[in-house]
C-alpha cells in the first residue's frame, strides 16, 4: 500500500534550519507530483512547496520563498524539504503527500522558538 514516512522535525531557534525527509513507498514514485504541506491548530492545512516528477520544477507559497527548498531523490523514493531562516510562523505540522493519490503522510512537527 502507499506509504509517506516524514522524519526530520524537531524544536529550532528562529534564524536556525531543519531538513525534513519523506520516504514513500507503494507507487512509482517517480511518476509523481509530490507536495509538503503545513497545517497549525484552528487553521486549514496549506500548500508549502511542491516538485514536479522530474524534480526540474517546484512551486512555492509565497512566505517561504526564498527559504525553503523542496527536492527529490527518484532513486531514494524520498522527497526533502529544506527549511532555512526560520521564523517563529513556520511553526506546524508538516505533512508530506502525493495529491493525485490522496495519499498523506503522518506529520511531523516543526517548533520555531527562542
Amino acid at each position: 500500500q502507499v506509504q509517506l514516512v516524514e522524519s526530520g522535525g524537531g524544536l529550532v531557534q528562529p534564524g536556525g534550519s531543519l531538513r525534513l525527509s519523506c520516504a514513500a513507498s507503494g507507487f512509482t514514485f517517480g511518476s509523481f507530483l509530490l507536495g509538503w504541506y503545513r497545517q497549525v491548530p484552528g487553521k486549514e492545512r496549506e500548500l508549502v512547496a511542491r516538485i514536479f516528477p522530474s524534480g526540474g520544477l517546484s512551486n512555492y507559497a509565497d512566505s517561504v520563498k526564498g527559504r525553503f527548498t523542496i527536492s527529490r531523490d527518484n532513486d531514494k523514493s524520498t522527497v526533502y524539504l529544506q527549511m532555512n531562516l526560520l521564523k517563529p510562523e513556520d511553526t506546524a505540522v508538516y505533512y508530506c503527500s502525493a495529491p493525485s493519490l490522496s495519499a498523506w503522510g503522518q506529520g511531523t512537527q516543526v517548533t520555531v522558538s527562542s
